[in-house]
Formats: C-alpha cells, sequence, structure tokens
C-alpha cells in the first residue's frame, strides 16, 4: 500500500489514525458499478418509514436550511485514510429537526442511487458532526465523490457516508444495506477494525 500515492502516519498524527491505516496523498476514488448522475435541480432526499409523515426534501429546501462547514477526518475501509476534508453542507440534525420519528425506530437505512443502501444504528446517525455534504474542499461535490449530495458520517468508515444519497428510512430494527449484505460490518467502527462481517 506504501508508495507514491500512500504513506505511514507519522507521530504527529498517528493518534487520528486508526490501525491498519495509511494516509493518502490525493482523495481516492471507491465506486462499484457505474457511477449515477443526477443535477442538483433533480435531487431529492425522501424520509420516511417510522415518522408521522413523509418528508421529501428538494435542492432548494436543502439549500435554505442553515449552512455549515465540517472538517473531519475520513476513513476507508480499503486501508486509506484522508485527513481534514473540508465538506460544505447541512448538519444531519437541521435536517430530521422538523421529522417527527416514531419512537419504535431505532435505526436508518440510507438509500442512495445506483440501488446502494447502508445501515445505521439512529444513534450513530443523529450526531452533530454528521451532514448531509454538497461541496468538497470550496468546490460542488463531484459526481466521483456522491455528489449532488452525500452523507459524511466521520467516525465510522466511509461506506456508511453514503454516496449519491436519496433517501431516508426509518427502521424498527438493524437490517442489512447492500453493502452489509455483501460482506461489510454491520457498524464499521474504525478504531476497532471493524470492516468486513465474522
Amino acid at each position: 500500500m506504501l508508495g507514491k500515492y500512500f504513506k505511514a502516519p507519522d507521530e504527529s498524527v498517528r493518534d487520528r489514525v486508526p490501525p491498519g491505516q495509511y494516509l493518502a496523498e490525493g482523495f481516492p476514488v471507491m465506486t462499484y458499478g457505474d457511477t449515477p448522475t443526477r443535477s442538483p435541480q433533480d435531487w431529492t432526499l425522501k424520509i420516511w418509514g417510522l415518522v408521522e409523515q413523509e418528508i421529501t426534501l428538494t435542492w432548494d429546501q436543502l439549500q435554505a436550511l442553515p449552512q455549515r462547514e465540517f472538517t473531519a477526518d475520513f476513513h476507508c475501509v480499503t486501508h486509506w485514510s484522508k485527513l481534514d476534508v473540508v465538506w460544505r453542507g447541512v448538519s444531519i440534525l437541521d435536517v430530521m429537526a422538523n421529522v417527527a420519528i416514531a419512537p419504535t425506530a431505532t435505526h436508518i437505512m440510507q438509500h442512495c442511487d445506483g440501488g446502494y443502501s447502508t445501515n445505521l444504528p439512529l444513534g450513530d446517525f443523529l450526531r452533530a458532526e454528521n451532514c448531509l455534504a454538497h461541496t468538497l474542499n470550496g468546490e460542488p461535490l463531484p459526481i466521483d465523490h456522491g455528489g449532488p449530495v452525500r452523507s459524511v458520517v466521520p467516525h465510522l468508515y466511509a461506506w456508511k457516508s453514503a454516496k449519491w444519497i436519496s433517501g431516508l428510512e426509518l427502521l424498527p430494527a438493524d437490517a442489512p444495506g447492500f453493502w452489509e449484505r455483501n460482506g461489510y460490518h454491520k457498524r464499521g467502527n474504525p478504531w476497532d477494525e471493524e470492516r468486513y462481517s465474522g
């Protein structure tokens, strides 16, 4: 893994890099299958399941919510990390503030264009540092990195930061998404190296 594009973390950042990870010089693109494409004007986010009322959020409505900058480290399950990635978007807490979640909801499924999905316990999703990002390092989020909008869940491996996000389904119990059905760990904590299912 080491070489031109990856390096071992030095002492100054070692406490920020989970076990088994190397630092990426650039920002690698990891995608399975074809890359979905959707313009910002056509983007919507449906929120349904265990909620009092289904909601569909448009691009303009997302832009009307409080916009924030988020700087976070990004850890891919394939053993690379990128430090201090700068995203801009909307806090997950602000997105969900007007959603009446049923008390029986315990998990959320993130649905994405292209047929992808990934699950999260609500406690991992409803955190102040998580966001729906539409900007990466000051530029519109590239399609290859999940544009026009992706979730960013920095405390877990990056497949939990769902690219091309288009839906949030509130669930009464855990259920595997696309990645979890194909061998990935149900939670994905990088500090515990929860890469793959046992």
